[in-house]
């Protein structure tokens, strides 16, 4: 019985292991990939686990650590959870509320990439609030370069950035605003290129612009994030992209465009989530079922997009084959890979080849650690989210699973609401029948 077949023996289906030597075996090939010095954000969105966050947090081996990229209250709460300074977190997002920047400046937040006028003004005004001045990098949506793989996250119309052409007009706006300074520029081109030549065009790109910028609107770069598209596989066999030039190749260019990184002006940052942690995760999935009809095969599993969603559900990110690990039994059928769930769009994997499969099996789906739990439909049919295990060699780290639970609302907010309702209300909306 091998390593998967005894955990998920011991502790049922569906099962998420998640590898603490393969996360920090990613971490040390990153780091080794990018120019020295230059630090990492760690997108908990990738997979917010605590003892995964923690891990990278840690460093270890003389090795540089992570610091954090969160973008909600929720992966405020996860990093914090992980040990991370609520100073080295970068909080990103678009729609950043009043409520969550209160919460995350009294926490002791101190940097945010903002995307809009209106959001360095939001975060400007909490941070007034609290006496306090927050450091913002402007995200920047820029021009097309030519990486010809991954997901183009630039170059057209989105919530995600300032237009480039845009930023001469904001840019003096945004020096007026108060309870903020400008600390620098974030960019985000492209997520998962596998190809290394347009990866490292797309970078070459973005530091030839950002120090346009600095240059022609006088805009301090005591920051530079340059964000990721650094590739892992996702749901299928293979292991992360290597990038053996990125290093040599940046460095020139910083030393061309922004000679003072060296001496950290501006700090060189990237970001990462699924290649930090997408081949330390495996899932394993019971059969409970095997239904033929009508020329074809359906395995019936324990778990579907309510475990491994990767936003499929979006109809973006469903990989063509998930992988199953037969113990070495050849594919001898064609089988579509379904779920518990009651709707036709739970499908794992469409007409894939699959060893010979019975109810009780278990069937191994590789590079699950990213995009795994926390971006699947956990409460659709209000099903047991899956157990997730940690392990580090045979060691087990630790057992957990997510519960999610209906909460009443506070009095106080009850309160207000029925002030709200009642009839002394000048607000108050007509009475009717029927009222809730």
């Amino acid at each position: 019985m091998n390593r998967y077949a005894e955990l998920a023996e011991r502790f049922g289906t569906p099962l998420y292991v998640y590898d603490l030597d393969e996360v920090e075996a990613a971490r040390a090939q990153l780091f080794d990939a990018l120019p020295e010095g230059s630090g990492v954000y760690y997108a908990l969105k990738a997979n917010p686990h605590p003892d995964i966050a923690r891990a990278l947090r840690e460093g270890g081996g003389g090795r540089a650590a992570c610091r954090a990229e969160i973008s909600s209250g929720g992966e405020l709460a996860a990093a914090l959870e992980a040990g991370f300074d609520p100073a080295d977190c970068l909080y990103t997002g678009p729609g950043k509320t009043t409520a969550e920047l209160e919460h995350a400046l009294a926490a002791g937040v101190r940097m945010f990439s903002t995307d809009s006028v209106t959001d360095v003004q939001r975060v400007g005004a909490a941070a007034a609030r609290h006496g306090l001045v927050a450091d913002c990098l402007l995200r920047v949506n820029g021009a097309l370069a030519g990486a010809t793989t991954g997901i183009r996250m630039t170059g057209r119309p989105s919530q995600f950035g300032f237009d480039v052409e845009q930023l001469p007009e904001a840019v003096p706006r945004l020096r007026r605003t108060e309870g903020v300074r400008l600390a620098g520029l974030h960019f985000f081109p492209l997520s998962n290129a596998e190809d290394e030549a347009g990866l490292i065009g797309e970078f070459q790109h973005t530091l030839v612009q950002a120090a346009k910028i600095e240059q022609e609107l006088d805009l301090p770069l005591a920051v530079l994030d340059l964000g990721g598209g650094f590739a892992a596989p996702y749901g299928v066999p293979g292991t992360r992209s290597s990038y053996p030039k990125l290093r040599s190749e940046l460095q020139s260019v910083l030393d061309t465009h922004l000679p003072g990184w060296r001496g950290g002006t501006p700090a060189i940052a990237f970001e990462s989530g699924r290649y930090l942690v997408a081949c330390a995760g495996t899932l394993l999935l019971g059969v409970t079922n095997v239904k033929k009809g009508r020329d074809r095969t359906f395995v019936v599993l324990d778990g579907g997009i309510n475990a491994f969603g990767g936003m499929s559900g979006l109809g973006r990110l469903l990989p063509a084959a998930v992988a199953l690990d037969g113990d070495g039994a050849p594919a001898v059928t064609t089988a579509s890979l379904v779920g518990p769930l009651c709707t036709p769009g739970d499908v794992l994997g469409r007409d894939v080849d699959v060893p010979l499969l019975r109810p009780g099996d278990v069937v191994t789906v590789p590079n699950a650690g990213a995009y795994g739990v926390s971006a699947s439909l956990l409460a659709f049919l209000g099903r047991p989210a899956p157990t997730e295990v940690v392990v580090r060699g045979r060691e087990i780290v630790s057992v957990s699973r997510l519960e999610y639970r209906r909460s009443p609302l506070p009095t106080d907010a009850m309160g207000r609401m029925d002030r709200m309702d009642s009839p002394d209300s000048p607000d108050s909306p007509e009475p009717t029948e029927s009222t809730w």
